[in-house]
């Protein structure tokens, strides 16, 4: 089943973007759930033109490297050969590896990982076209993924990014504003029940006096891609009793 929306939080008197947006506006959001029958989970997620594919497997018995206490998360990125018009360079395989990192970090934190000592889970990203916001994509994809399985966590983990262009926060930034010399960009991940924020990468130098502006962007954008979320999920279980 799959949702379609565009999405739009409080505008402001400042000019349209480079597409059209106001600076508050976040791009047309796409998701599916259950994509792959071969996976215990899995999404697909379309922001904009950013598309990411989510699957994830487990949990498994790991024997050998297990942990007595609870479940070991892998989280694996990948940014597809086509996905950018630029040749694979260093500076992706290190950025993938940091990624990947990241949304280990992420679900290690949101999964109930006690509940599956000696396991493991992995979840696999892939970005199938770049367009700006990949990270942000990445963990609303793998959130989703994770719920497909049946793996208790604590929340609908949501994300977005916000930058500041033009002395004004902007919300989800695509990839032409991220190609911008020197565009601040902050990406929020978070639990938004309890308010909780897993994650929070930058780049760029944001201001002190501006950093509160971007974040709240930031914030506001995970509540509108969390609501396209949940109706996914919930046209999803609809789907399935049907």
């Amino acid at each position: 089943m799959e949702s379609r929306i565009l999405l739009e939080s409080t505008s402001v008197k400042t000019p349209f973007r480079i597409d059209g947006r106001k600076p508050h506006e976040v791009r047309s959001l796409t998701c599916r759930l259950g994509v792959f029958q071969q996976a215990d989970g899995s999404s697909y997620v379309k922001l904009g033109n950013t598309q990411v594919l989510a699957t994830v497997y487990g949990p498994h018995d790991t024997r050998g490297k297990s942990n007595p206490e609870k479940s070991i998360i892998n989280c694996k990125f990948r940014l597809s050969t086509f996905s950018k018009s630029t040749r694979r360079n260093l500076h992706r395989d290190i950025r993938s590896i940091e990624i990947s990192n990241n949304l280990t970090q992420v679900f290690d934190s949101a999964i109930l990982t006690e509940l599956y000592p000696h396991s493991q889970i992995d979840i696999y990203l892939e970005v199938v076209q770049s367009d700006g916001s990949d990270y942000a994509a990445c963990i609303n994809a793998a959130s989703l993924a994770i719920i497909d399985a049946g793996i208790p966590i604590k929340d609908v983990v949501c994300a977005c990014s916000a930058g500041f262009i033009d002395n004004q926060p902007i919300t989800d930034i695509n990839a032409v504003e991220e190609s911008s010399n020197g565009t601040p960009i902050l990406t929020i991940g978070m639990l938004p029940k309890d308010k909780q924020i897993l994650s929070m990468e930058s780049s760029g130098g944001i201001h002190l006096d501006n950093l509160n502006d971007v974040m709240d962007a930031a914030i506001e954008g995970c509540k509108s891609v969390l609501f396209i979320m949940k109706q996914t999920i919930l046209n999803h279980i609809q789907e399935l009793k049907d």
